[in-house]
């Protein structure tokens, strides 16, 4: 079902990303959309998104939401949270990660919200 929200679109990223679903996940983007997926290294466009994703499903992780503040401004939204992710790196070693996001959202002309930049590691891509 289509994120009517932005706060829709932000449950709707976990619940996906947690079921493992690349394509459903892909979908949350738009077509030329960016990915940090490591401080930088950017993945751009739906291609390069499903790459950078795979990998981290590889790791048949969980990702679990903290707090989260969502700004929007007519058609455009800011979404920043805190997460966790727990999973298993190719060595078979148990895999933790966490961050804070900051995200943009943008609403389409059909009424759903997409992913424009969505940036998992926040302000540490500054180093």
């Amino acid at each position: 079902m289509p994120a009517s929200t932005p706060e829709e679109l932000v449950k709707t990223f976990f619940d996906t990303f947690n079921s493992g679903n690349l394509d459903n996940l892909v979908a949350l983007y738009e077509p030329n959309a960016m990915l940090v997926a490591q401080p930088g290294q950017a993945a751009e466009g739906h291609a390069a998104i499903r790459q950078a994703l795979s990998q981290f499903l590889g790791m048949k992780p969980t990702l679990t939401p903290g707090r989260i503040s969502v700004v929007t401004a007519g058609d455009i939204a800011l979404s920043v949270l805190k997460w966790t992710l727990k999973g298993t790196g190719p060595d078979g070693k148990p895999v933790q990660m966490e961050g804070a996001t900051s995200d943009v959202l943008r609403k389409q002309p059909d009424g759903r919200w997409l992913f424009v930049i969505d940036n998992p590691w926040g302000a540490a891509i500054l180093g």
